[in-house]
C-alpha cells in the first residue's frame, strides 16, 4: 500500500492525459494552488455528484487562487463522455496505470460493503503554489466534501 501524503510533503509530479488527450502536468500550475481530487470511476453516482459540486464551486475556488484537477483510472474517451454528459468544467485526467493514484496514496486496500478490496481511495490533496502538500484528505465522502473543503480552506 502506498504511503499517504502529509502536509509539508512535496506533491508528486505527474503528467496525465485530459478528456481531450492533451497532457496536463502539476508543473503547469506552478504559482497557483491546486486541488487534486481522486475518484474511483467516471459516470457513477457518487463521482458525478462530487464532480458536479466542484464544477458548481469552480468560480469561487478559482477566484480564491485554486485550480481543480480530478484524477481517476479512466481513459480520456470516458472522461470526455463524463464531461460532456454532466457539463463539467473541472479538468479531468486519466491514470489507467494508477501510478499517480499510488504516488498520492489514493490507491490501495479499502472497505467496500464489508469486504477488503483494492481500489481508488476517494481523496483530495491541496497543493500550494510551491508544490508542497497543504492539506491531505483521505477516505472522503462524495457528498458534502466540496463544501467541507471550502470551509476548511477558509474560502
Amino acid at each position: 500500500m502506498s504511503e499517504r501524503l502529509k502536509p509539508g510533503d512535496t506533491a508528486p509530479a505527474f503528467t496525465l492525459p485530459d478528456a481531450d488527450g492533451n497532457d496536463v502536468s502539476l508543473a503547469d500550475h506552478k504559482g497557483r494552488k491546486v486541488i487534486v481530487y481522486f475518484y474511483p470511476r467516471a459516470l457513477t453516482p457518487g463521482c458525478t455528484k462530487q464532480a458536479c459540486d466542484f464544477t458548481d464551486n469552480l468560480d469561487l475556488l478559482t477566484a480564491a487562487g485554486y485550480d481543480v484537477i480530478g484524477v481517476s483510472p479512466d481513459k480520456p474517451e470516458k472522461l470526455a463522455k463524463f464531461r460532456d454528459e454532466e457539463n463539467l468544467k473541472v479538468t479531468l485526467v486519466g491514470d489507467p496505470a494508477k501510478e499517480t493514484l499510488e504516488a498520492y496514496g489514493a490507491f490501495g486496500e479499502k472497505q467496500n460493503y464489508g469486504k477488503t478490496v483494492m481500489g481508488v481511495i476517494r481523496s483530495t490533496i491541496v497543493v500550494d503554489e510551491n508544490g508542497k502538500v497543504e492539506h491531505a484528505f483521505y477516505n472522503v465522502r462524495a457528498t458534502g466534501h466540496v463544501a467541507k473543503i471550502i470551509k476548511d480552506l477558509g474560502i
